[in-house]
C-alpha cells in the first residue's frame, strides 16, 4: 500500500539530522506564498501576515496559473521548485552534506506554509513518471494525483516518488511541531474559499474567535456505516462526541443513517462532523443559517473539496460560504482509511494545538488528496488552557464557559456522581445547552425518565424559536422510543399550533405522524 521503504526513510533520516535552535513565534515560522498572476492573492497575503504578525520577508510570490487544477510539470516548474529556491536563498533551512556529497536538509526555520486563495488546489494525474519512481497497480500505489497542499508538505525532500502515498511519521503524534526532533516538513494550510470577501472573514475571525475560545455547540452526524471498512468513520464519531463532553462541548448526535435534515433547527454550531453525503445538503442551505464565527466544519466525502471556488458544489468551499472558519475536504478520491482520522484532529484542537498541528497529526500519510483550508495557526481552544478567570470572553460565551469549567473541574467524580451534580448545576443555573446535553445522554443510555425531564427544562431555559423546536424535537423521539406516543403527539401538536410555518414544521409533522402509527402499549 506504501512507497517503498526508502522514499519513507527520507523522512526519518531528516528528522534524525534536525538542529535544535532557540523558539521562534509561530508567526516567525510561517511563510505566506500568493499567486503574483492574481492581484487579490497579494492583497490577502497582507492581510493575512498583518493580522498574525508574519514578517513582510516571508511572504514569497509565485507565478503560476490561476486555474484549480495544475499539470505535473506545471506544478513542479512553477511552484514546487521556484519555492525550494526561496527557502535556500532566504536561509530558512541548514543543510547537510554526506560523505558522497549528497546534500539534504538538516534543519528548518520554516514550520507553517500558507497558500493563498490563487494557488493551485490540485494536480492532475500524469503518465510521465520520474526515474526513481516505481508505481504499482493497486488502488492506491497507481495513483500519481495529489493535492498541491500535500506534496509541498515534502518541499525539503528533492526527488521523492509521486506514486501513492508516504507515511506520516507526524500521524498520532502529541508534540507541537515547534519542538526539537520533528521531521523536517512543513504544515501546509490554505486561505482559500468561493470569493476573497470569505478569505478575508476565514482570517479575521480565526483571530478574533481564538482571544476568547471557539464557545458554542457541536453537531455530529453519523450514519451507522455497516459496509465493510465503513465502521471505522463512525467510530471517529463516537469518539468525538465522548472527547467533546468530557470538557462540556454541548453536542447533538444524529444517529439515524440519513444526515441531518433540511429545518433542522441547528443553532450555535462552532463545531460540525459528518458524513456520508456528495454535497451540501439539509439544514446548511437553509437561507438565514450561518456557523458562530471561527467555527470548524468537516464532512468527508471522497471529492469534498475538488473545488473550492463554488460556494454550492461539494462540502469545503460551501461550509466556508456558510461562516466557517476553517474545514478538512479531498481533491480526488481518497479512500477513507488515508483521509483525516477525526476524533485524532478534534482531539488534539481541544488539547490547545494549531489547526495545522491537529490536522497533521491525524493524517496517516503525506503526496495524497487531503487539503486543510483555514489559518494554520489557528488555535480555536488555546484560550482554555489559559488560567486567568477574570478574562473577558463576552457575555455571550458565559452560558457555554458554565458548561466547560463544570465538566473540567468535576471530571475526577464517578460517571453517577458527575451526572447528579451536573443536574444541580444545570438547573441552579438554568442552563439550556448543559441541560439538553444532559437529557440527550441519558437518552442515549435508553433512560428516558431523565432524558425528558432534562428536554423540558431545557425547552423551559430556551427563548429562541430554534431552539425550542429542536428540544421539541428531541423530546418526541424520546417519548416515541420510551413508548408513549399519546404524548408526542400532544407535544407536536400544540407546537405546531403556534409555528406552522417554521423550516422545522416538517419534521415535527413527520414525528407526528411516527407516533400515530406507533402501537400504545396496553397498562
Amino acid at each position: 500500500m506504501f512507497r517503498n521503504l526508502a522514499a519513507a526513510s527520507l523522512i526519518v533520516i531528516a528528522s534524525c539530522c534536525a538542529v535544535p535552535a532557540a523558539e521562534p513565534s509561530l508567526a516567525g515560522m510561517t511563510v505566506v506564498a500568493y499567486n503574483e498572476a492574481e492581484p487579490i492573492s497579494i492583497a490577502l497575503a497582507k492581510l493575512y501576515a498583518e493580522q498574525r504578525g508574519i514578517p513582510a520577508d516571508h511572504l514569497v510570490g509565485l507565478s503560476c496559473t490561476i486555474e484549480e487544477e495544475i499539470s505535473r510539470e506545471d506544478f513542479e516548474n512553477t511552484i514546487e521548485k521556484p519555492l525550494r529556491e526561496e527557502f535556500r536563498k532566504r536561509q530558512w533551512w541548514s543543510f547537510h552534506t554526506d560523505p558522497d556529497g549528497k546534500e539534504s536538509v538538516s534543519g528548518t526555520k520554516i514550520r507553517f506554509l500558507a497558500l493563498i486563495r490563487g494557488i493551485p488546489l490540485k494536480i492532475r494525474p500524469t503518465a510521465q513518471i520520474p526515474p526513481n519512481d516505481k508505481p504499482g497497480t493497486g488502488a492506491i500505489d497507481s495513483h500519481n494525483e495529489a493535492s498541491v497542499d500535500s506534496e509541498l508538505v515534502l518541499l525539503p525532500f528533492v526527488n521523492h516518488p509521486i506514486s501513492g502515498v508516504i507515511p506520516n511519521p507526524y500521524y498520532q503524534s502529541f508534540r507541537a511541531i515547534k519542538e526539537p526532533g520533528n521531521p523536517n516538513f512543513l504544515l501546509v494550510c490554505r486561505l482559500d474559499a468561493p470569493t476573497p470577501d470569505m478569505v478575508r472573514r476565514m482570517i479575521t475571525d480565526s483571530v478574533a474567535a481564538e482571544k476568547t475560545g471557539l464557545w458554542g455547540r457541536a453537531y455530529v452526524d453519523r450514519t451507522h456505516n455497516t459496509a465493510p471498512g465503513g465502521e471505522m468513520g463512525d467510530k471517529w464519531m463516537s469518539e468525538i462526541v465522548e472527547g467533546l463532553r468530557k470538557v462540556g462541548v454541548p453536542v447533538v448526535l444524529d444517529d439515524l443513517p440519513e444526515v441531518l435534515p433540511p429545518g433542522f433547527p441547528m443553532t450555535d454550531a462552532a463545531l460540525y462532523y459528518g458524513w456520508y453525503a456528495g454535497g451540501i445538503t439539509g439544514p446548511f442551505n437553509q437561507p438565514d443559517f450561518r456557523f458562530v464565527p471561527g467555527a470548524i466544519a468537516v464532512h468527508i466525502h471522497s471529492f469534498s473539496a475538488s473545488t473550492l471556488r463554488d460556494p454550492n458544489a461539494g462540502w469545503a468551499g460551501p461550509l466556508i460560504a456558510r461562516g466557517a472558519a476553517a474545514t478538512i475536504g479531498n481533491v480526488y478520491e481518497p479512500y477513507l482509511q488515508l483521509t483525516s482520522h477525526l476524533d485524532i484532529f478534534n482531539d488534539r484542537l481541544l488539547h490547545g494545538f494549531t489547526l495545522a498541528e491537529s490536522a497533521y497529526m491525524s493524517f496517516p500519510t503525506f503526496s495524497w488528496m487531503w487539503t486543510v483550508v483555514g489559518d494554520p495557526l489557528y488555535r480555536p481552544y488555546a484560550s482554555w488552557l489559559q488560567l486567568d478567570e477574570t478574562r473577558d470572553i463576552g457575555r455571550g460565551s458565559q452560558i457555554w464557559k458554565a458548561y466547560h469549567d463544570f465538566a473540567v473541574k468535576n471530571s475526577f467524580r464517578p460517571a453517577v456522581e458527575y451526572r447528579t451534580q451536573a443536574r444541580l448545576f444545570a438547573m441552579r443555573t438554568r442552563n439550556g445547552p448543559m441541560l439538553e446535553d444532559l437529557g440527550l445522554m441519558e437518552v442515549a443510555a435508553n433512560n428516558f425518565g431523565p432524558a425528558t425531564g432534562y428536554l423540558q427544562q431545557a425547552r423551559a431555559c430556551y427563548t429562541r424559536r430554534d431552539d425550542i423546536l429542536r428540544t421539541v424535537l428531541e423530546l418526541g423521539g424520546a417519548f416515541l422510543k420510551d413508548r408513549k406516543p399519546r404524548r408526542a403527539v400532544e407535544l407536536v401538536r400544540s407546537v405546531l399550533r403556534i409555528t406552522p410555518d417554521a423550516p422545522a414544521a416538517p419534521l415535527l409533522k413527520k414525528l407526528e405522524q411516527q407516533a400515530e402509527g406507533s402501537p400504545t402499549p396496553t397498562p
